[in-house]
C-alpha cells in the first residue's frame, strides 16, 4: 500500500448509474430515455455540461440547455454514421484538455455524409458504455430488422430460463418456493451468495408489493439476469456481435482473430466452442452463443491470461547450463525460519514438486555413524541424511525431467562422508552425473543432455587418485559470513577435511572461491562455480554490471540470501536476475512479494525449472548492464497497454479484524524487471463492492526488455484493518495473452483462489513490429517525438571504426523504413477512429466498412498490382473517403518500399557486422599495438560489443510490419 502512495487515493461512490444492472438493450435504451449529464466537447477546446436524452419515440438524441432552437438541439437517430468509443476524433486529438479527460469515458458520435463529430464525456466508463452500446442498438435497428426489440421475454436467454424454471416446477403451476429457486440460481451460477439471491427476491416481490414468499417464473428470470449479468461483459457482447445480443460463428471468429490474437481460427471450431459453452439447446442448434454461454467462455481456461504454449517446455533445452535461470531453494530442509524452524523432510517434497531444480543438504555428523540434516539453531529436530535422499530420489523428476542440482553443505566427519558417499550411490544408482568434464570443451553441457540427471554440487579434491583426502575450504556459508564480518577476520578460510569417495562425486559443479573477474576469466574452468552471499552480490552488481553479466555467460553463479535474514525473509531475486546470475536461492517457506516474482517466473517453460536467458545475455558479444536505466542498443521497447475492467467475488482479507464482509478494493499493477522498466500504477478504489467491483481504467507502461519483464497484479483493501492483501498474479511479460483475459488470483500463500478473478484487457503495442507477430498489434505512436537513431560508438582503432562507420547508413536506412511504415499505420488507424492499441486486421475491417455507399455497395474496388492490394474508387467518393484511401495508399506504398528494399539493406548491416566480427579475437592485441590499456582498453571492449549488438539487432525487427500486412490481406 506505501509502495502505491505515489497516485492519490480516490474513491468510485458508485459504479453503475442506478441500483438495476444492466442486463439488456432494453435497459441501455430506458436510461438513455431518463437521460444523464454528458460533457459536450468543441473544437476550440471548449467543454460544456448539457443534459442528453432519447425521444420517447426512439427517433433522436436532444440535448439542453443550449443557445439553439430546440429544433436544433438534436440529433436524428438516422444521421448517425458511426458511435466511437475513446478518444479517437480528431477533436479529442487535438484539444488542449484531451490529457485530463478518461480514455473510457469519452465517446463521440459521428453523423452527416461529412462525418462531423459530436463528442461526449460520461461521469463513468459504465455510463458511456450505456450509450454506447444504447446508440449502436438503435442505429443497427435503423438499417435492418433486429430480433429482440419486442421486449426480454422473447429473447434466447429467456427461453432458456423459461424452460430451466419449467423443468424445475414439477408441480407445474408456475411458482415454487424460494428456497427451490435460490437452489436453481445456485446451481447455475456456484459463484453467487445465498443471502444475495434471497435479497434480490425480497426486493422484486417488495416492488410489485407482494406478501408471499414463492417466486414465479417471472420473478425468477428477472432475478437471475440482474443477479448474473456481469454489465462489462454484456458491453463486450454487444459490441461484437455488431449490436445483437447473441454471438454467431463469424462475430466469435472475428472476435478470436482480431481481439484475442488466434491464429489459424475457423468457422467449425466456433461453432465447436458455442456447442461447449451455450447453456440453451436452442443457442446449440442454431449457432449462437448468449450472453450467460459467453461469460462462461472468457472465465474458462481457454480465455486465461498465461499464453498455453508456455504451459510445456517451449524454449531451446539445448543451451549450455549457464545460458538458463535455475529454480533454486535456500535451507530447503527448513519449512520454518531459520533461526528457530526444525528441519522438515517435507520441505524438499513441497520445493520439488514446485519444480525447483537446485536444493540444498546441510548435512552434519548423526549418532551411529548416520549423518542428518538440521537446522543447527535448534538441534532438537533432526532428519536422516539417508531419508532425504529417498525422498529426493522419489520426487526428483516428478514436476520436471531437467538435471536437479544438490548443493551439499558437508560438515561431517571423514567417515560419515564416506556413508554420504555410499548412500548416494545406492540411492540415486546411474541417476548421479559422475563424468569427468572434457577440457577440450568450453561450456557446460545443456539441461537436454543431462536430463533426469542429480548433479552434485560441492568442494573437489585435486584429480591425484593416490590423495585420499585433503584440506578444501569450508561450506559452511553463513559461519563464514560470520567470519567475515568479524574485526579479526584475515581473508582466509577455515579449512576442512575431504574424503576422496565423496569428492568423486562433484563433477561439473565444482565449488570455488570468487576472487575478481579478471582472474575468474582468465584462470576459471567452466565447470567451477561460485557461491556468492546476496550482500556481496548486491555490491558486484553495482560496481560491476556489465562484467557480472559477461562472467554468467560460461559460469554458474549461485546467490543465497544474508545470513541477517533470520525470520528467512527473501531477496529480491530479479536484482540477481537482471546480472544473469542462474541459481538465486529462495527461502520457499515464506511467501510474499519476492517469492511471488520467483514463482511466477518459473510458470513458463512448462514450469520445468529451466528458463533461457536472453539472448543479449548470452551471446559471447554482445554489450548488455544490469544497471541500464535508457534503451538498450539496437532494441525498439515495447508499449503494455492493461486496461483493469473488473473484479469477481474478492474474498475479505484473511488478517483482517473488527471488520465485516464489506471490502473497498483497488489493484496495483507492478512491472519488474530491468531499472527502466520497473513502474508502478493503481486503479481509483471502489467503495463496498466485493462480488462485482467495475474499475474500467486504462494503463500504459514502456518495456526496454520483455523477457526479462514481469507483471504483477496485487488486489488490496482500501479500509483495511490488521490486513489488506486481497490476492496477487504475477506472469512474465513473454507469457502474456493479448486480448480480454481473466486473471485468476492466489493468496498470499501462493494458492489459486477459486472464482476469484480479475477482468482485464492486454495490447503489445510495438514501436518495431518485433514480438509474437500474430499476437501483437503492429505500431503504436509514443508521443510525438523527433526520431531517434541508434547511435554507435567509437573505438578508437581507425581500422575498426571505418568498418563501423560503413554501417551508419544503412542503419538509419532501416530505422527511416520501420517509422515511416509505422506512421503510415498509426495515420490510417486514427482516420478509422481506432486508438493505436487496435490490430491491422480490426484496422481493415473498419476501413472496408467505411467503403459502403448508402445503398450498401462498395464505394471502391480491390486491384491487385505487382502483388500489392491497391483499392481505386468507382466513380466520384465523399471527401471523408478520400481521405481513407489517400491513408491507404501511402500505407501500401511504404509497406512496399520496406519490402523490396528489405533485403538490400539488411544485407548490408549483416556484412558490416561480418567484417567486424573478424576483429573480435584481436581486439585486445590491436589495442595493444595502438596504446590502449587499462579502463581504455576495457572502453573500447565495450563499445565493440555495443555496435555489434546494434547491428545484429536492427535487421531482425524492422521488416516485420510490411510483412504481416500482407499476411493479413491473403488470408
Amino acid at each position: 500500500n506505501q509502495k502505491c502512495g505515489g497516485r492519490k487515493k480516490t474513491v468510485s461512490f458508485s459504479s453503475m448509474p442506478s441500483e438495476k444492472k444492466i442486463s439488456s438493450a432494453n435497459d441501455c435504451i430506458s436510461f438513455m430515455q431518463a437521460g444523464c449529464e454528458l460533457k459536450k466537447v468543441r473544437p476550440n477546446s471548449r467543454i460544456y455540461n448539457r443534459f442528453f436524452t432519447l425521444d420517447t419515440d426512439l427517433q433522436a438524441l436532444r440535448w439542453e440547455p443550449s443557445k439553439k432552437d430546440l429544433e436544433k438541439a438534436k440529433l436524428d437517430i438516422s444521421a448517425i454514421k458511426e458511435i466511437r468509443l475513446g478518444k479517437n476524433t480528431e477533436t479529442f486529438r487535438n484539444n488542449g484538455l484531451a490529457d485530463q479527460i478518461c480514455e473510457d469515458c469519452a465517446f463521440s458520435i459521428l453523423h452527416g455524409e461529412n462525418y462531423e463529430s459530436l463528442d461526449l464525456v460520461a461521469n463513468s466508463a459504465d455510463v458511456a458504455n450505456i450509450w454506447v452500446s444504447g446508440l449502436r442498438y438503435l442505429v443497427s435497428r435503423s438499417k435492418q430488422p433486429l430480433d429482440f426489440m419486442e421486449g426480454n421475454q422473447n429473447t434466447p436467454r429467456f427461453m432458456w430460463l423459461k424452460t430451466v424454471f419449467e423443468a424445475a416446477d414439477v408441480d407445474g403451476n408456475g411458482i415454487m418456493l424460494e428456497d427451490t429457486s435460490v437452489e436453481l440460481i445456485k446451481q447455475l451460477n456456484p459463484t453467487l451468495k445465498e443471502a444475495k439471491i434471497r435479497l434480490k427476491f425480497k426486493e422484486i416481490q417488495k416492488s410489485k408489493e407482494k406478501l408471499t414468499t414463492r417466486v414465479t417464473e417471472e420473478e425468477f428470470c428477472e432475478a437471475f439476469c440482474e443477479l448474473c449479468t456481469r454489465p462489462e461483459v454484456y458491453f463486450l457482447l454487444v459490441q461484437i456481435s455488431k449490436n445483437k445480443e447473441y454471438l454467431d460463428a463469424n462475430d466469435l471468429m472475428l472476435f478470436l482473430e482480431a481481439e484475442q490474437g488466434v491464429t489459424h481460427i475457423t468457422e467449425d471450431m466456433c461453432l465447436d466452442i458455442i456447442r461447449r459453452y451455450e447453456l440453451s439447446e436452442e443457442g446449440r442448434q442454431k449457432g449462437f452463443l448468449a450472453i450467460d454461454g459467453f461469460t462462461q467462455y472468457l472465465l474458462s481456461s481457454e480465455c486465461d491470461i498465461f499464453d498455453p504454449e508456455q504451459k510445456k517446455v517451449a524454449q531451446d533445452m539445448t543451451q549450455p547450463l549457464s545460458h538458463y535461470y535455475i529454480n533454486a531453494s535456500h535451507n530447503t530442509y527448513l519449512i520454518e525460519d531459520q533461526f528457530r524452524g526444525p528441519a522438515d523432510i517435507n520441505g524438499y517434497i513441497r520445493a520439488l514438486k514446485m519444480g525447483c531444480r537446485s536444493v540444498e543438504l546441510d548435512v552434519s555428523d548423526g549418532s551411529d555413524n548416520e549423518p542428518i540434516l538440521c537446522n543447527r539453531n535448534n538441534m532438537t529436530t533432526h532428519v536422516s541424511f539417508r531419508s532425504v535422499i529417498e525422498v529426493i530420489n522419489k520426487f526428483a523428476f516428478v514436476a520436471s525431467e531437467y538435471p536437479l542440482i544438490l548443493c551439499l553443505g558437508n560438515h561431517c566427519s571423514l567417515p560419515q562422508q564416506k556413508v554420504m558417499a555410499q548412500q548416494m550411490k545406492k540411492v540415486f544408482g546411474n541417476k548421479l552425473y559422475t563424468e569427468a568434464p572434457l577440457p577440450s570443451e568450453s561450456y557446460l553441457p545443456s539441461p537436454e543432455k543431462l536430463k533426469r540427471m542429480i548433479i552434485v554440487k560441492g568442494k573437489k579434491l585435486p584429480s591425484d587418485p593416490d590423495v585420499l583426502e585433503g584440506e578444501v575450504t569450508d561450506e559452511d556459508e553463513e559461519a563464514e559470513m560470520s567470519r567475515r564480518m568479524s574485526v579479526d577476520y584475515n581473508g582466509e578460510q577455515k579449512q576442512i577435511r575431504l574424503c576422496r569417495e565423496l569428492s568423486d562425486l562433484v563433477s561439473i559443479c565444482k565449488s570455488v572461491q570468487y576472487r575478481d573477474f579478471e582472474l575468474s576469466m582468465k584462470s576459471q574452468n567452466y565447470w567451477e562455480m561460485c557461491s556468492f552471499s546476496e550482500t556481496e552480490a548486491s555490491r558486484i552488481a553495482n560496481e560491476y554490471p556489465e562484467d557480472f553479466v559477461n562472467y554468467n555467460k560460461k559460469f554458474l553463479s549461485r546467490i543465497y540470501p544474508s545470513a541477517m535474514r533470520i525470520d528467512s525473509s527473501n531477496l529480491n531475486p530479479q536484482d540477481f536476475w537482471n546480472c544473469g546470475c542462474q541459481i538465486v536461492a529462495m527461502n520457499f517457506q515464506t511467501p510474499g512479494p519476492m517469492m511471488d516474482l520467483h514463482t511466477g517466473w518459473f510458470l513458463q517453460n512448462g514450469g520445468c525449472g529451466y528458463v533461457l536467458r536472453p539472448s543479449i545475455m548470452r551471446d559471447e558479444v554482445s554489450y548488455f548492464s544490469a544497471n541500464t536505466k535508457g534503451i538498450l542498443p539496437g532494441v525498439s521497447p515495447l508499449a503494455l497497454h492493461i486496461k483493469i475492467i473488473s473484479g469477481q467475488n474478492f474474498p475479505k482479507p484473511k488478517g483482517a479484524c473488527a471488520k465485516g464482509d464489506v471490502i473497498d478494493p483497488y489493484v496495483c499493477i507492478e512491472i519488474h524487471g530491468i531499472p527502466a522498466d520497473c513502474s508502478e500504477q493503481r486503479t481509483k478504489t471502489v467503495q463496498q463492492n466485493s462480488d462485482n467491483p467495475i474499475f474500467d481504467e486504462t494503463f500504459e507502461f514502456q518495456v526496454n526488455l520483455p523477457e526479462l519483464a514481469m507483471i504483477r497484479f496485487v488486489v488490496l483493501d482500501d479500509d483495511y484493518i490488521g490486513d489488506e492483501f486481497i490476492g496477487q498474479y504475477t506472469i512474465p511479460f513473454e507469457c502474456l495473452q493479448p486480448g480480454y483475459r481473466h486473471v485468476p488470483l492466489r493468496s498470499f500463500v501462493g494458492d489459486i483462489m477459486e472464482h476469484v478473478t480479475l477482468f482485464v484487457h492486454i495490447a503489445i503495442t510495438n514501436r518495431s513490429g518485433g514480438g509474437k507477430a500474430q499476437k501483437r498489434s503492429l505500431s503504436v505512436r509514443m508521443g510525438k517525438k523527433v526520431r531517434e537513431y541508434t547511435m554507435l560508438r567509437n573505438i578508437g582503432l581507425k581500422t575498426i571504426d571505418d568498418i563501423f562507420k560503413i554501417a551508419v547508413h544503412p542503419l538509419r536506412e532501416a530505422i527511416d523504413m520501420r517509422e515511416n511504415m509505422q506512421n503510415a499505420i498509426v495515420s490510417i488507424k486514427e482516420l478509422c477512429g481506432l486508438p493505436p492499441i487496435a490490430s491491422l486486421k480490426q484496422c481493415l475491417l473498419t476501413l472496408s466498412s467505411r467503403l459502403i455507399t448508402s445503398d450498401n455497395t462498395p464505394s471502391v474496388s480491390l486491384v491487385m498490382k505487382d502483388n500489392f492490394p491497391y483499392l481505386e474508387p468507382l466513380g466520384a467518393i465523399p471527401d471523408v473517403q478520400k481521405k481513407m484511401l489517400t491513408a491507404y495508399d501511402l500505407m501500401i506504398q511504404e509497406s512496399r518500399f520496406l519490402i523490396e528494399m528489405a533485403d538490400t539493406v539488411q544485407e548490408k548491416i549483416v556484412q558490416c557486422q561480418k567484417a567486424g566480427m573478424e576483429f573480435h579475437e584481436e581486439l585486445h592485441n590491436l589495442g595493444a599495438k595502438e596504446g590502449l590499456k587499462g579502463r581504455k582498453l576495457n572502453k573500447a571492449t565495450e563499445s565493440f560489443a555495443w555496435n555489434i549488438t546494434v547491428l545484429k539487432t536492427c535487421p531482425c525487427v524492422f521488416m516485420v510490419e510490411g510483412i504481416i500486412f500482407l499476411w493479413v490481406y491473403t488470408h
